[in-house]
């Protein structure tokens, strides 16, 4: 009996060292690989707490690289800013990154993501009565049915706020489950500096913020993942042809350097009082894939040019002529 008693200690002595080992093997993998120790993790990673677990893919930016160069840093009113290479891996230019504020229709990115990875199966979005709010809207009407490819279109290049209230009505369990779905999406992603309370970017249902480093990991998120989004986002113009559940559709893009910059391949532009002149762009020229990001610009145009200017200057590569 005393026998057995010590076999059962020496079992889970062995046990207990092969758990520790395991621990200290796992943390040492991450932190070396991913510098996570500096970045902010969701308080919760279960799917059985946060559904967006189920697609869990956590990339955070390496904010103890940056380029380095003697190319003159140009100056931005915007409140908070950040061009970053994906293909070095490296910060170019950087203010305020963790400040938190508001991001208007940028907010949209996110509305995308979880309305591309929540598609029904039968693909049809009823347009109902209250979808129909106002300012930026594509012009749905009610009653109608139109595709999820469609209200993306609407969403991005006329930064509808009605494709977006659409998006999050038809959503399973609908809006309230839509915009928690947002916030979920944020924590699975690694980040904690961003809260959602609408799926448009509209200012009056809450206190709706992020900082430039989340945007930085949520768009990169958008790029990389759904090659739909990315083909919407290039777009500058689109015809949605009338069919027997809605009518005719043409769509223009924002302002976001698609025609005038070579090699811009657009994302999202918004604006509200509150959050002033906001743009993220996603550059892929001479090599690199380079995402420009502006929070309260007062000039957000001109601002990206000449960050986008220097970032590539920066990188060693000669800027494209540009209107």
């Amino acid at each position: 009996m005393v026998k057995l008693n010590i076999v059962k200690k020496v079992f889970l002595i062995y046990l207990f060292a092969l758990l520790l080992l395991f621990v200290l093997s796992f943390k040492f993998f991450f932190v070396k690989q991913d510098s996570f120790i500096d970045s902010p993790l969701p308080n919760f990673l279960t799917l059985f707490k946060n559904r967006q677990v189920s697609t869990l893919n956590i990339w955070l930016p390496d904010f103890n690289s940056k380029a380095a160069g003697s190319t003159k840093t140009p100056e931005v009113s915007a409140r908070a800013s950040l061009i970053y290479d994906l293909t070095t891996n490296k910060v170019i230019y950087q203010k305020n990154v963790r400040e938190k504020l508001p991001m208007a229709s940028l907010t949209k990115i996110m509305t995308a993501i979880i309305a591309l990875e929540n598609q029904k199966k039968d693909d049809k979005y009823k347009v109902t009565k209250k979808d129909l709010i106002g300012e930026a809207s594509m012009g749905l009407s009610q009653g109608e049915i139109l595709s999820l490819k469609e209200l993306l279109y609407g969403l991005i290049l006329h930064s509808g706020n009605d494709a977006a209230e659409t998006l999050a009505n038809n959503f399973p369990g609908g809006r309230k489950m839509f915009i928690e779905a947002m916030n979920n999406k944020v924590k699975a992603l690694g980040l904690s500096d961003t809260n959602f309370t609408n799926p448009t970017g509209l200012e009056g249902d809450g206190k709706q913020y992020t900082t430039v480093y989340d945007l930085l990991v949520i768009t990169r998120y958008a790029v990389l993942n759904f090659s739909l989004f990315s083909e919407v986002v290039s777009t500058f113009d689109y015809n949605i042809p009338q069919t027997k559940t809605h009518k005719a559709y043409f769509l223009e893009n924002e302002t976001n350097l698609l025609t005038s910059y070579p090699g811009v391949k657009g994302v999202k532009t918004g604006y509200t009082p509150e959050a002033g002149l906001c743009l993220v762009t996603y550059l892929d020229y001479g090599g690199h894939k380079v995402i420009g990001i502006l929070l309260g610009s007062d000039n957000r145009r001109q601002e990206m040019k000449d960050l986008l200017d220097y970032s590539l200057k920066f990188l060693g590569v000669e800027p494209p002529s540009h209107s």
